[in-house]
């Protein structure tokens, strides 16, 4: 990544964040697709500064409104009132460059979870309050209308994940077209909480405090099943990557939900869940043949697995996440 553009450097002046250019160190950040990051050191203080990109850094075709920068914001923003902590907190957003500065959160107490989850660390109570914590969130965020006005569009929700992750899914697989649409729109017309829209290990930092979510560039108003799927996808993908610690991330699939389910009071728990149950398999196979697939999973056979269990789920949905669970740890069982 090169060394910003003078733009980024006045508009980080104009707000006060930093004084003379050549005195601030600028240090990029790895590991997105859709934004510029940097860990920005100046004038005594350290913090992040996250640009968005009209088109993603992925192999095909995806672009996206930049304006997803403020909607980033505003999640960050929302999440931390509803439980203090589970956000950064946002130093500044300019509306004009849609760019923001948050705090920086060192890792030397903030631990990647992906990180973890590849070493094999997989424990069950961080999952659980992960899963409460996000569950928190929309519980405080249904039904307001003040929310639900800072989050006016829901199309950059689609073409940033329903198309690239279902809809691109169906195009490789026309058997299950019907499915997979079915999956997205109902998906798009679900509007009852603030959501995420990217909650996956990769985005969440395991603090003393619990977990911080980050990288909210999809939030929208939506269907808080999708975040519970989103997440829960990880777990079953991640048997794969790191299989001597597939009982441990079984163990957290099912610690996320339960903990999740504990805190839904907006509307019936088992209808939330049943969406989840259904959505999954089909986030499930998108990782493997959508527009975004995880870079761990190169195997071909490794790939049919997830095919062969997720087309089973597609074709006759379950109604429990412990049912997606049980069909997918039979499947590496065989």
């Amino acid at each position: 990544m090169p060394d910003p553009d003078p733009l980024v450097l006045r508009t980080l002046q104009a707000h006060g964040l930093i004084g003379n250019a050549e005195g601030a160190r600028f240090e990029p950040l790895t590991g997105g697709v859709s934004s510029e990051i940097w860990k920005v050191t100046a004038g005594g203080r350290v913090f992040c500064v996250k640009r968005a990109l009209s088109k993603l850094k992925v192999e095909a075709d995806w672009f996206a409104p930049v304006e997803r920068n403020r909607y980033e914001v505003a999640w960050c923003r929302i999440a931390d009132d509803c439980v203090p902590g589970s956000a950064p907190r946002i130093l500044l957003h300019d509306e004009e460059v849609m760019l923001c500065a948050m705090e920086f959160l060192d890792p030397q107490t903030h631990r990647l979870w992906k990180e973890a989850l590849r070493a094999g660390d997989a424990e069950p109570q961080q999952a659980a309050m992960a899963g409460r914590r996000l569950g928190r969130i929309h519980a405080g965020t249904a039904g307001s209308e003040a929310v639900r006005s800072t989050f006016p569009r829901t199309d950059i929700f689609r073409e940033i994940r329903l198309e690239p992750y279902l809809e691109a899914t169906a195009a490789k697989h026309p058997d299950l077209s019907a499915q997979l649409h079915a999956l997205s729109e109902r998906t798009a017309q679900t509007q009852l909480v603030m959501i995420h829209g990217d909650v996956s290990p990769k985005n969440i930092l395991l603090g003393p405090d619990g977990p911080v979510f980050l990288d909210a560039e999809c939030a929208c108003i939506g269907d808080p099943a999708f975040d519970l799927a989103f997440c829960l996808n990880h777990f079953l993908l991640k048997c794969l990557w790191t299989p001597q610690a597939r009982s441990g991330f079984l163990a957290c699939f099912a610690a996320m939900a339960a903990g999740y389910l504990e805190e839904v009071d907006w509307e019936e728990r088992d209808g939330l869940e049943a969406r989840a149950a259904s959505l999954l398999p089909g986030l499930f196979l998108a990782r493997v043949d959508g527009k975004s697939p995880v870079e761990y999973i190169t195997d071909e056979a490794q790939k049919e697995k997830v095919r062969r269990c997720a087309r089973a789920l597609l074709l006759a949905p379950p109604p429990r996440l412990a049912d997606v669970a049980e069909a997918w740890r039979e499947e590496l069982t065989e």
